[in-house]
């Protein structure tokens, strides 16, 4: 898998280590929890989680797969999920 290709198709994504990161600041803080939620429901769907810290309306997010020891396509699905979710609330 080609890591950096994945990258160049998921802006704002960046890589430290075996994780991609992003971060995405939400309107406010009421949203920012919407967001999280619907991530949680996409990422149940995969049965993959991502690490998200919430700082008021700034949610950190990091991926990898752990079991696999590093970044997988799993990975780069449910960040191309949690961009869309983004979107559509506007962050």
């Amino acid at each position: 898998m080609d890591v950096e290709q994945k990258l160049r198709e998921l802006p704002g994504w960046r890589r430290e280590g075996d994780e991609i990161r992003r971060t995405i600041t939400a309107p406010d803080f009421p949203t920012a929890i919407r967001i999280v939620d619907a991530i949680a429901v996409r990422a149940e769907e995969l049965n993959h989680h991502p690490d998200i810290d919430i700082r008021w309306r700034e949610l950190h997010l990091a991926l990898t797969t752990h079991d696999q020891g590093g970044l997988t396509e799993l990975d780069f699905a449910l960040a191309a999920r949690i961009d869309a979710i983004a979107a559509e609330y506007g962050a």
